[in-house]
């Protein structure tokens, strides 16, 4: 039997979508109205129609009554992958009790390499498109100019490539002059749609992981690329970068400027992209990474965050403890989600105000721009996971998938079990994932141990993470074990609660 709601759905947001220009579409945010308000609806209508959010406060002990208005939206229950997601069916989570009700379904992963499944219909997508367009107008200048939008994110089933062609997609029907194409991770042939497609646009945006496109861009002068005759922008998702990174690209690149060649996502497979860079957040950005002080006064520690601007009314964020949450309609509507991000907000008139404070006014060094991509829209910083993954190609690569391989028989009896796990992006240097391990007492260090370690991780990776194997090149995916002796004072100080990553 037909679900005649479906087309409806659809007419209406991609309607909503197309025919409203970027402008309109964030008019109510840059206003300043009331997000809250607009967060307690989506509580409302998640009461009425999706049957595992009664049920869920009920389990939480909440009289969903009592719930009167959006002050009382803190009093709700945060809701996470293991209260939530995983305690009830999939069907349960979308409106209507009927999964079929959405078109399709995405796949992220975790330590485990069970996947969490994703379902959503074309009419979620278009708030999530609203960020594509936010950065490919403001940014990229893609309303005026011939742009080649290259997908470089891994496809299949996983969340991030076919999301984010669908939304280029979107912007292409939206009436922008781009035209997309997806190779995934392919590098040869990104190079050859770039050398026979490139040159007969006005400018080429590619769009992956941060080490994945650094690696594609250094390898093609080689492949026959002159990227400055490509005029290449990059769009950015899935693990944070320093400006040093930002500016050493952007000269390979041929860049002109670093406010406007680049944009990084900030996105998750639960809520989709939940915020995006702006010229306006890199322009601050890049003078916090010159000013540490101001740097460690804004976000409480010395080391700097991913900082972007959201629309309050499309994603509602909060701050619990240190950490963000969200509210979002998806194909899963998600209420005080809690994703396990460290972080917080800032306001827009709060930020310039604190930048005035320190002698630096951001909006001036856009002007030769004519200020594109200058919105009174809300900031959020956000420092990564508070659990202890580093993001590596994408991927999630959890300590305690690690911890597998060296648990083996053939290498647990050279170990004491602690090792520190880190991603590491070097300027001038391909990717590597390294782990320090800490021998046992008496056991010395060689070559073979070190190899036999890092052949059991890796294996043991591929087994139990399916984004580490679909999203990390094979030639990146061995680890570099480090062996370390007992108690090494710079990687296992006696006397301190050890912690099994470093970012």
């Amino acid at each position: 039997m037909l679900d005649h709601l479906k087309p409806q759905r659809f007419a209406d947001a991609w309607r909503r979508f197309t025919e409203t220009p970027l402008d309109q579409l964030l008019a109510r945010a840059e206003a300043g109205g009331e997000p809250a308000a607009n967060a307690f609806a989506l509580f409302r209508d998640m009461l009425a129609h999706v049957p595992a959010y009664g049920r869920f406060l009920a389990d939480q002990g909440i009289d969903a009554a009592s719930i009167r208005g959006p002050a009382d939206l803190a009093r709700l229950p945060l809701a996470t992958k293991e209260n939530y997601i995983r305690r009830y069916s999939l069907a349960e989570l979308v409106r209507g009790g009927r999964l079929e009700s959405c078109d399709m379904l995405a796949q992220s992963s975790g330590s485990t390499g069970e996947p969490s499944f994703w379902p959503r219909f074309p009419a979620d997508e278009f708030a999530v498109a609203e960020r594509f367009e936010q950065v490919f107008r403001d940014s990229f200048a893609a309303d005026e100019r011939r742009t080649l939008a290259v997908t470089c994110f891994a496809l299949g089933s996983w969340v991030g490539g076919h999301f984010t062609l669908a939304c280029c997609r979107h912007l292409a029907a939206k009436g922008y002059p781009i035209l997309n194409i997806a190779p995934g991770m392919n590098k040869p042939e990104i190079y050859r749609i770039l050398k026979e497609l490139g040159p007969g646009f006005d400018q080429v945006v590619l769009l992956g992981y941060p080490p994945y496109l650094k690696d594609v861009i250094d390898g093609g002068p080689a492949a026959g690329i002159d990227w400055s005759r490509l005029k290449a922008r990059l769009v950015l998702a899935g693990e944070p970068f320093s400006e040093a990174w930002r500016d050493l690209v952007g000269q390979r690149l041929g860049g002109s400027d670093p406010c406007y060649d680049f944009a990084s996502l900030y996105g998750t497979a639960d809520g989709g992209v939940l915020a995006n860079e702006t010229p306006l957040s890199i322009r601050i950005r890049r003078f916090l990474a010159e000013t540490p002080t101001a740097a460690r006064e804004l976000f409480g520690e010395a080391r700097l965050p991913t900082l972007a601007q959201y629309d309050p009314f499309r994603r509602f964020f909060e701050v619990k403890d240190g950490t963000l949450l969200f509210s979002g309609d998806n194909g899963v509507p998600l209420m005080r989600y809690h994703i396990a991000d460290s972080g917080g907000l800032i306001g827009y008139d709060d930020m310039l105000r604190f930048l005035a404070r320190h002698g630096f006014d951001p909006i001036p060094g856009l002007a030769s721009h004519g200020w594109r991509g200058v919105r009174h829209l809300p900031f959020v910083y956000v420092f990564g996971r508070a659990n202890f993954a580093v993001s590596y190609f994408g991927a999630n690569v959890f300590p305690e998938t690690v911890a597998v391989g060296l648990e083996q028989p053939e290498v647990a009896l050279w170990t004491t079990g602690k090792f520190v796990l880190q991603a590491i992006e070097g300027l001038d240097r391909p990717p590597e994932l390294y782990i320090a391990v800490e021998l046992a007492p008496g056991i010395a260090a060689d070559a073979n141990k070190a190899e036999a370690m890092a052949a059991s991780v890796l294996a043991h990776l591929m087994r139990l993470s399916s984004e580490f194997a679909n999203y990390t090149p094979a030639e990146y995916r061995r680890p570099r074990v480090d062996l370390k002796p007992t108690g090494d004072p710079d990687w296992f100080p006696a006397g301190v609660k050890h912690r099994y990553s470093r970012r």
